[in-house]
């Protein structure tokens, strides 16, 4: 669904919150590829139940009692697209209500000139003491659940608890706002004109949300989630968790909310689906030559190699193997606009495959430096270094 664009590495709300797994087209490989973890047809919240809520008038009608004639022409598409009965669709929207939080945490800073992006006070908000301290506690409390899905992934138990930690604080806060009230505010008024594209994204999610409803995987007359309509521990938006959640304990329900499991399963299914390479660490370990910006790339996916690398004056340092030498890389750039630095990495596709859940490289280094903490004091599973405990 996203399309590549330079990078903007800052935390703002346009970004919609400090990560969310996006949805992207069906083209993209389904988390059936996680070996041994099946996509179920009940997807669960702890905020859902199976009775459905009495209706409610919504706030996207006009005066004579129907839905506004944009949303109508929408719930038709939506109806044909996914097979769904219009009186349903239809009956579904007539209740959204207008989430005027959501779309003034969407509304673009009143200041001149672009925003500076600020590496070291972005990673000082994310990799926080707490989130070490409690992605110890997460880790140590579900570890056979995070060991059983970096197993089968290849996806280091470090950076599964690492993006639950940054994502929620490990369920300490997945959202209270209705996701079918978010994602039709935010599909139909979103508060930036010169975003038509960030309006047409959140209406594919309302898409998503009510093939979901229809197929009894969730209450979208009651879901909540954050501001920006994602949900659970990893809060996945609509189309991810479509496509993605599995679930983790072969209950035969995906509950990303109440099952930590579910999460942690589906965190890693994610990353592998979205080119997760096994033994591979996040950042090879490379010195750069001086004035390494310059090689720097602002894409979602890498642009050099190691001969290329090698050639321009970079040398391996000792650790993480060899296997990354065979990979695609990119030399990416933290920069501090604010303090005049510049902090420059050397990253594998596995740093790239973060980025899918979120395309800031701020988002993408802090969940590999917050793992890298978590992993140093359980004692195995650092993003950089292989093998079993002590690793």
């Amino acid at each position: 669904m996203f399309r590549p664009t330079r990078i903007l590495q800052v935390a703002v709300a346009s970004l919609f919150i400090s990560g969310c797994a996006s949805s992207h087209s069906g083209s993209e490989p389904p988390a059936a590829a996680l070996a041994g973890a099946t996509n179920q047809t009940i997807v669960s919240n702890n905020r859902i139940n199976s009775s459905r809520t009495p209706p409610v008038r919504g706030d996207f009608l006009g005066p004579d009692g129907g839905l506004l004639p944009e949303v109508r022409t929408f719930a038709r598409e939506t109806a044909q697209a996914n097979n769904i009965p219009l009186q349903d669709v239809e009956a579904l929207l007539a209740e959204a209500r207008y989430d005027a939080t959501a779309a003034r945490l969407m509304t673009p800073p009143a200041r001149s000139g672009r925003i500076r992006r600020a590496w070291t006070s972005y990673r000082q908000r994310h990799v926080d003491a707490v989130r070490i301290r409690e992605g110890v506690s997460f880790w140590r409390t579900h570890q056979t659940a995070i060991d059983r899905a970096s197993a089968r992934t290849g996806v280091p138990p470090s950076i599964i608890v690492a993006i639950i930690g940054i994502e929620t604080v490990y369920g300490r806060y997945t959202g209270d706002h209705r996701v079918l009230d978010t994602l039709t505010t935010l599909g139909f008024r979103y508060p930036d004109p010169n975003r038509p594209e960030r309006q047409a994204m959140f209406r594919e999610q309302l898409a998503d949300l009510i093939v979901l409803d229809h197929r009894r995987e969730l209450d979208a007359r009651i879901v909540e989630g954050s501001f920006a309509g994602a949900m659970g521990l990893p809060q996945f938006m609509p189309g991810s968790l479509m496509r993605y959640a599995v679930d983790g304990d072969g209950d035969g329900r995906v509950d990303l909310a109440g099952n930590t499991d579910d999460a942690i399963a589906s965190v890693a299914a994610f990353l592998q689906a979205h080119g997760w390479v096994r033994n591979v660490p996040v950042f090879a370990p490379v010195a750069l030559p001086a004035g390494a910006e310059r090689l720097a790339q602002d894409g979602l996916k890498p642009e050099s190699d190691w001969a290329t690398l090698k050639a321009s004056g970079a040398r391996a340092r000792p650790g993480a193997g060899q296997a990354w030498q065979n990979q695609a890389l990119g030399v990416i750039d933290l920069r501090d606009e604010i303090r005049g630095t510049h902090e420059v990495r050397c990253a594998t596709p596995n740093f790239f495959a973060i980025t899918h859940y979120n395309r800031s490289y701020f988002y993408a280094a802090s969940v590999a430096d917050l793992a890298h903490e978590i992993a140093d004091r359980v004692g195995y599973g650092d993003p950089n270094r292989f093998g079993g405990p002590g690793a």
